[in-house]
């Protein structure tokens, strides 16, 4: 009997009809989120280009598209045993490393959209922590050229307020997912590349670091720490949440979170308005950081779970208490030394998860519930940039 070797089944058409309805139901319940209809669903396919805010993007997507939708996902998540083999049966999600462009990724979008299959991306990669859209790799461009699909705007707007990368809660806030347009394969082949990927970014591109609805929760600020850890008054810093406040561990400063998503200071003048404005002036202290002065002692020490990662199989935990530090020019697991420049890079998964690529290992560090993994994606960027003999370059890795 010869194998259906078929990226696009039967099956994921059964799943897309058992599902949608109950998703529906469960986002409306979950989210109080706002999904428009898109009158073109399921007359054809699309490459559908989305920004990315919350962790449920991609049910939002499904609700708004009748056919199967398969989606780029990070390789972590096909790296959980049996879990993965079950969604790759049910969905097959389409891998990508995200720490390189990945030519199998390209390869499997394109054998999808040769079979019919409509593709979702996140040009970002990553989930904001701040509330405005952040860096778009120029490479979506050719791809969209080489699919030769047309392009759906997927805008999701609220989706900070409502659920922001560094929380655990969801808050009570208007919320909203549409189509914002289509761009047909006729238009973007006129264009070049960078022409199409400025339109891209243009379409995409949602700051929500501005006061336009409350957004409430008991716990407004909890875990914001995930994504802070320079203070501005005492620079590198350690932070604790707790409900709406944050406080400095060094300094003691404490600062509100309030539901318009602006900040405050308690018995004090705190000097930025959003969470994007303090996560600025962070990216901006770190850019301008001498790290070969700060390689003597470590910056940070935490305990995090170590694990080698199998691509795409599985992951071995190799120690549940191993120690991190985190220095000027590397990183050391249990005193055993990476030094920036031997990485190929380090990523940020989630809330507090790290895959740092050494050599032909990807180690995987989980740390606790209030780990700041930013810092280290942060420093080996501010790193590479100089070594690349760019030390003003502001990429900082998200």
């Amino acid at each position: 009997m010869k194998r259906n070797d078929n990226w696009i089944k039967f099956r994921h058409k059964a799943v897309v009809f058992l599902l949608r309805w109950t998703l529906g139901v469960y986002t409306s319940l979950r989210y109080h989120i706002k999904i428009e209809k898109f009158p073109d669903s399921g007359k054809r396919p699309y490459l559908i280009l989305m920004n990315h805010q919350t962790a449920f993007d991609q049910f939002f997507v499904g609700v708004t598209f009748h056919q199967p939708v398969y989606y780029m996902a990070s390789e972590d998540l096909f790296s959980m045993g049996w879990v993965s083999r079950l969604i790759r049966w049910l969905v097959a999600p389409i891998p990508i490393r995200k720490q390189a462009t990945d030519l199998q990724a390209v390869k499997s979008c394109i054998k999808v959209a040769r079979e019919g299959g409509s593709i979702c991306i996140a040009p970002e990669g990553h989930r904001t922590f701040h509330g405005r859209t952040v860096y778009i790799k120029p490479t979506i461009a050719p791809l969209a050229k080489k699919l030769g699909l047309p392009i759906a705007i997927f805008r999701i707007e609220g989706g900070y307020g409502v659920q922001p990368r560094w929380s655990d809660v969801i808050r009570k806030g208007p919320m909203r997912s549409y189509v914002r347009r289509v761009i047909e394969p006729a238009e973007y082949n006129a264009m070049s590349n960078d022409q199409l990927n400025l339109l891209i970014q243009q379409e995409l591109t949602h700051d929500e670091a501005m006061v336009t609805d409350q957004f409430h929760h008991k716990k407004n600020a909890e875990f914001l720490e995930r994504a802070m850890y320079v203070c501005p008054w005492c620079g590198l810093s350690e932070f604790e949440s707790r409900n709406d406040v944050i406080s400095c561990k060094k300094c003691g400063k404490t600062v509100r979170h309030l539901p318009t998503k602006e900040l405050e200071g308690v018995d004090c003048q705190f000097p930025h308005r959003f969470v994007a404005d303090w996560y600025d002036f962070q990216s901006a202290y770190i850019n301008q950081l001498d790290l070969t002065a700060l390689t003597d002692a470590p910056l940070y020490t935490e305990t995090v779970r170590l694990s080698l990662v199998h691509p795409c199989k599985n992951k071995d935990i190799l120690k549940e208490n191993a120690t991190l530090c985190l220095y000027g020019d590397r990183i050391t697991i249990d005193g055993q030394s990476y030094s920036f420049d031997e990485l190929a890079t380090i990523t940020l998964l989630g809330k507090n998860k790290l895959n740092v690529y050494a050599g032909n290992d990807i180690l995987q560090l989980k740390g606790g519930k209030r780990f700041n993994g930013l810092k280290y994606v942060h420093f080996i960027h501010r790193w590479k940039n100089i070594r690349r003999g760019e030390p003003y370059d502001e990429f900082l890795g998200l």
